[in-house]
Order: C-alpha cells, then sequence, then structure tokens
C-alpha cells in the first residue's frame, strides 16, 4: 500500500523552521518530594470528536483526493466550524531524522529532510513525533490559503482511538491520507514503512493556527490538541 514519495529536493521546497524552543525554568522541590509530572487533559473522545465532524461539514475542495497513485480519487476536504476534516487510509511517513526504524533500508522512499522544522531547527523525527502530512497546495486546495500554518495541531481518529499530531512534512497535491511512523504506531497501526499503514477508516480533523510549542514535544501536542478540540466540540 506504500505510495511513492513526492522528491522534496527535486521541487525546491525548503524546510522552514517552526517554532522556537522556549526556555524552561526548573522549580525547586521540597525535601523528600517526588517530582510531579503533569499529565495534560485527554480532551473529547472520539465519538464526540466524529459527532462533530459530522455536523454541517461543507465540502471547501475543488476535486478530490486519491489516497494511493493507483487508487480513484474519492476523498474531499470539508469545513466543520472552524476545523477542516476528511477521511482516508494512512501510509506511514518515515522521513526527516535518520534513525534505526527510518532510513533508505526500511524505506525506499526515504528522505532525510521534513518540509517543515522543529524548534531546534532540524527535520522531525518521524518514529518519535507525532505528525501528519498535507497535500502540496493546487487548484484543488491550499492549506496555505485556509489559514492552516506549518506545525497546527490535529486530531487524528482511528478505531476508537484519538492521537494529536502536527502538521510537519507535505505530501503529492493529488494524493492524501499519511502520518508518521510514530502516530501510527500510537494509533495501534502497523507503523512499518515498507508494509505498514491501513487502507481506510482514518479520520484527521485539522485545528489551523493552533501549534504548539515546542511543536516536535508529543505533551506539548497533547496539550494543545487536547484543548483546540474541547473549544471547537464546545463550538
Amino acid at each position: 500500500m506504500r505510495r511513492l514519495k513526492l522528491a522534496l529536493l527535486t521541487i525546491g521546497v525548503l524546510a522552514v523552521p517552526l517554532v522556537a524552543a522556549p526556555t524552561i525554568a526548573s522549580a525547586a522541590m521540597a525535601p523528600k518530594a517526588a517530582p510531579q509530572a503533569v499529565t495534560p487533559k485527554a480532551g473529547p473522545s472520539a465519538s464526540q470528536l466524529l459527532a462533530r465532524a459530522a455536523k454541517g461539514c461543507k465540502v471547501v475542495t475543488k476535486g478530490k483526493y486519491k489516497t494511493d497513485d493507483d487508487a480513484r480519487a474519492t476523498v474531499n476536504i470539508c469545513k466543520a466550524g472552524t476545523a477542516f476534516v476528511w477521511k482516508a487510509d494512512m501510509d506511514i511517513d518515515c522521513d526527516g531524522i535518520r534513525t534505526k526504524n527510518c532510513n533508505e533500508k526500511t524505506d525506499c522512499c526515504f528522505q532525510n529532510q521534513t518540509s517543515f522544522e522543529t524548534s531546534k531547527g532540524k527535520s522531525f523525527q518521524a518514529d518519535l513525533t507525532h505528525f501528519y502530512v498535507i497535500p502540496l497546495p493546487s487548484s484543488r486546495f491550499s492549506y496555505k490559503s485556509n489559514g492552516i500554518k506549518p506545525g497546527s495541531v490535529a486530531a487524528v481518529i482511528f478505531n476508537g482511538k484519538v492521537v494529536y499530531a502536527v502538521f510537519a512534512d507535505e505530501g503529492p497535491n493529488d494524493i492524501i491520507g499519511e502520518a508518521s511512523f510514530a502516530t501510527a504506531k500510537a494509533l495501534g497501526i502497523n507503523p512499518d514503512p515498507s508494509n505498514g499503514g491501513v487502507d481506510s477508516g482514518v479520520t484527521y480533523i485539522v485545528f489551523p493556527g493552533q501549534v504548539p510549542s515546542p511543536v516536535e514535544n508529543n505533551a506539548a501536542i497533547d496539550k494543545k490538541g487536547a484543548a483546540a478540540a474541547t473549544a471547537w466540540v464546545n463550538s
């Protein structure tokens, strides 16, 4: 099910830094007290998100997307309230920082960069950060013209589970449905770039302009995503 990926270098797409790394102040701990982990709010359930997505979702694309090179074009992007929604498959994006899971040997189409950069000025690490892919702008749809900034958080839903992810990479302008190794793994989908992914049943709900900081940190992504999703469901 793997699709051929777009070679970003050949079309001149440059990596763009997203968010400057924040300064982290350490707090003093009381004697004998164990450090407390900050757990972000869970946010809405998958069923709540899907119900809100179905409420008055108007098609905004001028033409449909394919889910793979050899598939028919069947996928629209619609807008429900302030969020953009599509339902597709999930191909595995293993591009970015080279690791034991993501490299030229594990992925035939591996590229050592992502379209956008982390707060540290580096490409994203696909087997670490939860991120998703949006097609390059075209006459069909332009994320740029619709206020979707690099790093915008989304709720990615599969089989009743929700994972929050950020927009970190672009795909071919006529194909939709792709997310990072780490996103797939968190959703219980086979993350292997050579034979993983899933053919259908994945919903992507994008909250334009809602960018976490640091953008590559999954805890920050969860916190921003849960807050954005809660506000959207209640709108």
